[in-house]
């Protein structure tokens, strides 16, 4: 597999760009701005993009969407319960004084348990909502890894004093849904550096 993180943006999201080294078919994770940057590692890489896929719906990780789909022609899947975030991109954007970027809502709902799939790669969909309500996690079982979102950050949890975010609902959904799965599996958070879920699970301190 390949896997590139790239910190995108002025709040440094992590974009993920996926892909299988065989079909050179991928996915990109979470492309917030920086668009350029990630064309070259697609470049660079042969690879094709399939799905453009939106942990969630908050500024810096949905803000450069629309213009990957225009380079590549794949479409954005996000969760649909965060569409009334995209309804307000204007006021996200006034938060960090920069202008509102293109938003649409998705070509296609990511739902809880959906497998994603390309071409030798395979991951599942997660719904942890409490950082937004649309919160999802991206399980990929045969390379143990996690893309998190800002749902789990190594040492900390996603923030949820923002609109639609629930505090006992985002610890229940990291209880419920993330800490059971295995310990080795690394966590790649929406922001910051990678853990793992045993080490989250041993030290975490909001857990």
């Amino acid at each position: 597999m390949i896997h590139e993180i790239l910190p995108v943006g002025l709040l440094q999201c992590n974009c993920s760009v996926l892909g299988d080294e065989t079909s050179r078919e991928a996915m990109v994770i979470d492309p917030g701005d920086d668009i350029p940057a990630i064309q070259a590692i697609l470049e660079r890489n042969g690879l094709t993009v399939k799905y453009i896929v939106i942990t969630h719906a908050h500024i810096d990780h949905i803000a450069g969407a629309q213009r990957l789909k225009r380079l590549t022609g794949a479409p954005i899947f996000y969760n649909q319960n965060d569409l009334p975030l995209v309804k307000m991109m204007d006021v996200q954007a006034s938060w960090l004084r920069v202008p509102t970027p293109e938003v649409a809502p998705p070509d296609a709902p990511l739902t809880d348990n959906q497998t994603l799939a390309i071409s030798g790669l395979s991951g599942t969909v997660l719904h942890t909502p409490g950082h937004t309500q649309g919160s999802v996690c991206l399980y990929l079982p045969e390379h143990s890894l996690l893309l998190a979102g800002d749902t789990l950050f190594a040492g900390s949890v996603g923030r949820t004093d923002l609109p639609g975010g629930d505090t006992n609902q985002l610890i229940r959904s990291i209880h419920d849904r993330l800490l059971p799965l295995p310990d080795e599996v690394t966590v790649v958070p929406g922001h910051g550096p990678n853990t793992t879920i045993g080490e989250e699970r041993q030290s975490n301190p909001f857990l």
